[in-house]
């Protein structure tokens, strides 16, 4: 139900099938259930509740015909390879002569699944695994079998990535794929080294969540959301189809696992599992006694301090020389899966460029095992980790394989490792990609920037590009992209600037956010001080520095992603056009800290409401967008931040963040 919503965010049609209904009179019971719970679902799968409208429900026994009408038809059932030949003998007569057939299996074999399919079909079949929630995770694994039409393949990678905003990565049909397979060993592998290292659960989850670029989740929380029931599942099935894996004896679970499952434990879902919410506190799970115990245990100091090193070889020099069960944990952890995916390389991905950014798109790492392995030095790493695996502390006395001495980097300006070629490898480029100008890459690949510098100072930078160099492109250097008094002046001068030398400018960061507002640390000091007069003044210089955008005598398009706060928000509210991702998240929030939007976005929402009054009483209109100010209401999506009035009806929404300023310039 989430992927069919994803698409009805993109005003794709979408016929949902399930089982008809064992009792009752009407048959599509149970996907009407499914669609009205997703409006309960948080994060919201759906944009806005009325992009429902989308969804056909359907059963398999009354609406099979329905498919003739679908350009694509994904198949999204239990992981059980008997239950998916059985529906595919069921809907392939349905399927028509052009359509595409993929299974959304997290790690079945496609080429096993294929066999159940007509000859003619099975060209336009393959794997396309999302990964949960689908609205949000970027990652989408396309996984072709030897019968897929190669034309196929690049056709749904185009779609995936410019209509559904996603990141495709192409895996080879092994178990699990690529980001599964890594992903759920370093789980296991933080699991084994936890009872290794006698550490809690609490304290692992402080070690391995934004301390080492992971989410905040961490693992036991992962677990907990993921749910224990469903993890267990994915662990069995993983040693089922890996009989010869190295590492198989890591490929199962502890007693306290199991323990949990037996009495009911599964996680979030049953609002208990290795972490239980009692009133307003957090407790977590012992295993040594199957009690719980509040929780929030940080690493110590010294770990903090050494986490913070920002030379990646000085740190891991440091957590390999430590003796202290902390820093042995970390080193462990990252060397095992260093070591794991070396081995695994040339079997589940082309390149490990594929690898990395499926783990940083697929699991929310901010690196990828292969970048932080060349960061902190690849030979010197390698040699570390085969002395370990000599003295028997690797989890697989499996050698590295030969490739690794043979390279002092994965990733360079020639290309990505293919450890199955033994060749450096570019991007695979289809045509859509050149709508990114600046597609996400991993650390060591080139980075051709042809950019010219118009202007800059050390809050801002204007610049254009060589294919559009009659456009300007304004930039941000402060921190989350807050707006200060220099960057106020920067904007200033960059108007100046673009209406003598350009025919339009674009605001765009190069990365997220957009901009969380004020410089908050500029503004609070003057306000302490009780120094109004100089407060005054620079609101009067944010004031007047909107109006420039209004009034601009070249067009202004901001191109925005992520968080537009505050003032960020009301500098988008000022632009003639604005570019959204779709997943922008936009309000006017000062109410939070007891203040009044001051950079003119209570007067735009009030010019807004006096055009849509044509005439009339205005106060209908301005009475929404005035309690949307003071809620502080933040908008969960583009769509509703259109919806709320901080988008026009005329500006655009885009479901690629890649693809903004692209998009923006044309």
């Amino acid at each position: 139900a989430q992927i069919a919503a994803h698409l009805a965010n993109a005003d794709i049609p979408v016929v949902l099938f399930d089982l008809p209904a064992q009792d009752g009179a009407d048959l599509n019971a149970p996907i009407k259930l499914a669609l009205k719970n997703l409006g309960k679902l948080e994060p919201a799968p759906l944009a806005l509740p009325e992009r429902a409208q989308f969804i056909t429900p359907a059963n398999y026994e009354q609406h099979l015909a329905l498919l003739r009408e679908c350009d694509l038809i994904i198949e999204a059932i239990a992981e059980r390879p008997d239950w998916k030949a059985d529906l595919y003998r069921k809907v392939a007569p349905y399927i028509t002569e052009t359509a595409y057939f993929v299974t959304n299996t997290s790690g079945l074999s496609i080429t096993q699944l294929a066999q159940a399919l007509p000859p003619a079909l099975q060209a336009r079949f393959c794997g396309m695994h999302f990964f949960n929630p689908p609205r949000y995770m970027h990652l989408v694994e396309l996984i072709p079998h030897p019968g897929t039409d190669a034309h196929a393949i690049d056709v749904l990678e185009t779609f995936l990535t410019r209509t559904l905003g996603k990141g495709v990565i192409r895996a080879k049909d092994t178990p699990n794929f690529i980001a599964n397979r890594i992903g759920v060993f370093s789980m296991l592998a933080t699991l084994q080294h936890t009872q290794a290292f006698e550490l809690s659960f609490d304290l692992v989850d402080a070690l391995t969540g934004p301390a080492i670029g992971r989410p905040k989740s961490a693992t036991y929380r992962t677990a907990d959301v993921v749910g224990l029931d469903t993890f267990k599942h994915v662990v069995e099935g993983s040693a089922r189809v890996l009989p010869d894996d190295p590492w198989l004896p890591l490929l199962s679970l502890p007693d306290w696992f199991n323990a949990l499952l037996e009495r009911g434990a599964l996680g979030q879902k049953t609002r208990q599992g290795i972490y239980k919410k009692q009133g307003k506190d957090i407790l977590v799970l012992d295993p040594a006694s199957g009690a719980y115990q509040a929780a929030g245990t940080q690493p110590d100091e010294a770990i903090q301090t050494l986490l913070k090193m920002p030379d990646p070889a000085r740190k891991f020099a440091a957590l390999r020389a430590s003796d202290h069960p902390q820093a042995q944990f970390l080193w462990a952890i990252h060397r095992d899966v260093f070591h794991y995916a070396a081995y695994l390389l040339a079997d589940i991905a082309d390149t490990a460029r594929d690898v990395d950014l499926a783990m940083r798109w697929g699991f929310g790492w901010q690196i990828g095992p292969f970048e932080l392995w060349q960061a902190a030095g690849w030979q010197q790493l390698a040699s570390w980790i085969k002395d370990d695996i000599a003295n028997g502390k690797t989890l697989s006395a499996t050698p590295l394989p030969d490739w690794v001495d043979t390279v002092d980097a994965v990733h360079t300006a020639e290309g990505s490792y293919s450890a199955a070629q033994d060749v450096y490898k570019p991007r695979h480029y289809l045509p859509v990609y050149l709508r990114q100008d600046y597609p996400e890459q991993v650390l060591g690949e080139a980075r051709p920037d042809a950019s010219e510098t118009v202007f800059e100072t050390a809050a801002v930078r204007l610049w254009r590009q060589p294919d559009t160099p009659h456009i300007a492109i304004l930039s941000f250097r402060s921190k989350l992209h807050t707006i200060g008094d220099d960057v106020l002046d920067g904007v200033l001068e960059a108007i100046t600037l673009a209406e003598r030398d350009f025919d339009a400018l674009v605001l765009w960061q190069n990365s997220e956010p957009f901009s969380v507002g004020a410089n908050l640390a500029q503004v609070m000091p003057v306000l302490q001080a009780g120094d109004f007069a100089t407060f005054e003044q620079i609101v009067a210089k944010f004031q007047r520095t909107t109006a420039r955008l209004r009034y601009s005598r070249i067009p202004v398009v901001a191109a925005c992603r992520g968080l537009a706060l505050g003032g960020g928000c009301e500098f988008l509210m000022h632009c003639d056009h604005v570019v959204a991702a779709l997943e922008s998240y936009i309000g006017l929030v000062e109410v939070g800290v007891g203040l009044l939007p001051a950079g003119g976005g209570c007067k735009e929402f009030a010019r807004r409401a006096a055009l849509e009054a044509k005439g009339g009483d205005p106060f209908p209109f301005i009475k929404q967008y005035f309690e949307t100010v003071a809620m502080g209401t933040v908008a969960k999506s583009a769509e509703q931040a259109r919806q709320l009035g901080f988008l026009k009806p005329s500006d655009t929404i885009i479901f690629n963040p890649h693809e903004l300023l692209h998009v923006a310039k044309a």
